[in-house]
């Protein structure tokens, strides 16, 4: 199976750059292998959007705010890899 590509769309002018760059670091560090590139991309004023692929994982603008990182890393396991454990994070998703 391919690699994934995640893109992470973020307003400049709100200053989401630093959080785009958290989110990457964070999904690429937990998903060693699997991701074949994060792109950071400057969209829209108020934008801020996680994709995988050509799937749209949060818009702020749906959802209502940032994602935990715990809820993206879900968000993105399930698009990308069904079957796979995302340790403490799931056991989050268990005690909610």
């Amino acid at each position: 199976m391919a690699k994934a590509k995640v893109r992470i769309v973020f307003c400049e002018g709100c200053k989401w750059a630093l959080r785009s760059g958290w989110y990457a670091q964070e999904l690429f560090s937990t998903f060693h292998g699997k991701l074949a590139a994060i792109e950071l991309v400057v969209g829209e004023s108020g934008q801020f959007q996680v994709w995988a692929n050509d799937q749209c994982l949060w818009d702020r603008k749906e959802q209502g705010g940032f994602p935990e990182i715990a809820e993206l890393k879900r968000l993105l396991r399930d698009c990308i890899a069904p079957d796979a454990s995302l340790g403490h994070c799931d056991l989050e998703a268990g005690a909610e």
